[in-house]
């Protein structure tokens, strides 16, 4: 099995958007743990061998640990060490299991420890824990602080926060949490406020003999995690009222069965990638997973649906947004397609609503935390849109009030996203329900395709920090694939002729493309017959095995890619050398030659191992230089698990 041992920032405590804390120093010791917005969040883990302190994780004043080096998996990362005659083993496992929702959307994480000896002695070893409380603010002055301590069921708890709650207060991007509880939690531990600290900590020690193995746990009760249309939705586990106390005692009663489960995943996942990609694959799928699943928040609305609530992280903070959605979805087709309906439930109920009377599919539908309707191109009218603010309550609204810019949306886009997304859900599983529930709103947007997708105008797409580009033909090939979606839906709803048509219709659109799209040995980025740009779109004409274009294209326009890599990757197009990491995955995923697949993915592994921005798995970097443009711990990296979404459906 592959043994990843370096990324550009590593994943400690990953749950979602607000808990997220990364190390992000080539040491564990060379800087203090932070928030994916880069946020300091000292989280401080110091070791005593027999009196002589030292220091095991973040920065500090007291000399470090003798560091031997460390190991990342999809769901735990390893820290190890060996010092004054003790070997001592760190990891952090977030339990972000697809197969078991309530354990994936419980806020806890294991810390587990070990001690050896290597000199044959007995050594008295004090392990001590202390996180600031940091974690409970969002920048500015640290307010006035809670903190207590108790014991239940043998289980000793901690917990900090601040005296002044305002649950779900504020939204926006480079934000982190302003409300709720830091907890630690354990059996052998003592648990207290730091005393003689001069910040305020939450500290917890374990006191041991070598040898000894141990866990404790580190949580964070976010009270209301989702304003959904006006209602508080707290995280999934909790929405039968369990509490943060009865999930703790959970883990611990589970914790050999939760933790053997993890372990089983990750050698699982890892040797599958390594059988389409090699050890480049599997580090990057292992960068990818917890980050994805932690830009998302899952809840359940007043009828129990489940709602996957993503993050424009490092962009502009949007929520549930379908063009962040569409991307991340290879993941969640493989592991647990349901989750990939509830991206798209939000979307359906605000395209529904009154304000929303356009002809096109919404770009978000609010603000994170704030799920209040679309904020992305609203006019500015509307008072304090600042960061920080929550966002207007757009379902408000009546039919009759412009709230939106034409200009800045994405129509052809968002309506090629949805219905893709709605026809591979419902082909993972075989429920065509929530395709049945919105027929009249996925025809609407086809026929949106059909008379403006072919060849749009001025539009942005996905790839906006690019700007508007007319005649964009990558977005022309996403209409081609939507129409053809549709016509699938259509099919296993019962419409044969109806479906018949469309297809038909998206093949000839398909022919016309293929002409005016052809550069000779590939294919251009306008029709205008300009440049040249990654088709990313198309793969789902070789998922599906639609056989809209045919393999001969698919063969020369990947080999056409191969003289354009840089030393970090595959430019997303002709117009300037950064890239997108989700989409180029895709296009790998279209390769039928390994030689192919391997000059794709080996620079973006090479990304990884050398990039000197120390930020969570970025998915808009420079191919030349290695180095971060935007858009960090998004979920998005859910697509670079395409060419196994690939392996497993065309081989079924």
């Amino acid at each position: 099995m592959a043994k990843i041992d370096r990324l550009p920032a590593v994943p400690l405590i990953t749950h979602d958007p607000f808990i997220s804390y990364w190390d992000v120093a080539e040491y564990p010791t060379a800087d203090n743990v932070r928030h994916w917005t880069n946020e300091e969040k000292p989280f401080s883990i110091m070791a005593n061998i027999d009196g002589v302190p030292m220091r095991v994780l973040g920065r500090g004043g007291r000399r470090s640990m003798g560091y031997q080096g460390k190991e990342i998996t999809p769901l735990s990362t390893s820290y190890f060490y060996e010092d004054s005659g003790v070997k001592l083993t760190l990891t952090f496992t977030s339990p972000l299991l697809l197969d078991d929702l309530d354990v994936l959307s419980t806020p806890i994480t294991y810390i587990r420890l070990s001690a050896e000896n290597t000199d044959g002695r007995e050594h008295d070893v004090k392990i001590s824990f202390s996180a600031s409380e940091k974690f409970c603010t969002s920048g500015g002055a640290v307010p006035a602080m809670r903190f207590d301590f108790f014991e239940d069921e043998g289980i000793k708890f901690g917990y900090m926060g601040q005296k002044k709650q305002s649950p779900l207060g504020e939204s926006g991007d480079m934000v982190t949490i302003n409300w709720g509880y830091l907890l630690f939690a354990g059996r052998n531990c003592e648990i207290h406020d730091c005393p003689g600290n001069n910040n305020i900590n939450l500290g917890l020690d374990i006191n041991e003999k070598t040898p000894f193995d141990t866990t404790v746990m580190v949580g964070y009760d976010d009270i209301a995690s989702i304003n959904y249309f006006g209602r508080l939705l707290p995280a999934y586990y909790a929405r039968d009222g369990k509490t943060i106390i009865d999930a703790f005692k959970e883990f611990d009663r589970r914790e050999e069965e939760i933790l053997k489960r993890c372990a089983e995943f990750d050698a699982k996942l890892l040797c599958e990638a390594e059988n389409i990609g090699g050890e480049d694959y599997a580090a990057i799928v292992t960068a990818a997973y917890r980050q994805s699943i932690a830009a998302h928040k899952l809840v359940a609305d007043e009828k129990g649906n489940l709602l996957f609530i993503s993050k424009e992280n490092n962009s502009n903070g949007c929520a549930a947004t379908v063009d962040v959605s569409y991307p991340s979805v290879p993941l969640y087709l493989l592991y647990c397609p349901e989750l990939v309906r509830a991206m798209m439930r939000p979307v359906f109920k605000f395209a529904n609503m009154p304000v929303w009377h356009y002809d096109f599919a919404p770009h978000d539908v609010g603000r994170y935390p704030v799920l209040n309707g679309q904020i992305y191109a609203a006019y500015l009218r509307r008072k304090n849109h600042s960061e920080g603010n929550t966002i207007a309550p757009y379902y408000y609204y009546p039919a009759s009030y412009d709230a939106y810019a034409h200009k800045t949306q994405m129509p052809v886009e968002e309506c090629g996203n949805m219905l893709l997304m709605v026809v591979a859900v419902c082909s993972a599983d075989g429920n065509w329900d929530i395709a049945k529930e919105n027929i009249d709103t996925l025809r609407m947007w086809c026929r949106y395709l059909i008379e403006y997708g072919e060849d749009p105008g001025e539009q942005l797409c996905t790839d906006d920090f690019a700007g508007h580009l007319a005649r964009n033909i990558n977005l022309s090939a996403k209409a081609i694939m939507g129409v053809a979606a549709f016509s699938v839906i259509l099919d296993n709803l019962g419409f044969a002729d109806e479906a018949q048509t469309f297809m038909e219709n998206a093949k000839g659109m398909g022919s016309r493309w293929l002409e005016r799209a052809d550069a000779g040995d590939h294919t251009y980025l306008t029709f205008d017959k300009n440049g040249w740009s990654q088709k990313y779109n198309l793969v789902w004409d070789k998922l599906f095995g639609w056989n809209i274009l045919p393999d001969e294209f698919y063969k020369k326009e990947l080999r056409s890619y191969l003289p354009r890599i840089n030393k970090y990757g595959l430019p997303l197009d002709s117009r300037a050398p950064y890239t997108k990491s989700d989409w180029t995955m895709w296009v790998a995923a279209m390769a039928d030659e390994r030689e192919v697949f391997d000059a794709l993915t080996a620079p973006m592994a090479r990304f990884l191992r050398e990039s000197t921005s120390r930020v969570p798995f970025t998915d808009f970097y420079d191919t030349v230089t290695g180095t971060c443009e935007q858009f960090i711990a998004r979920s998005v990296q859910g697509g670079v698990f395409m060419p196994m979404l690939m392996k497993k459906w065309t081989n079924k």
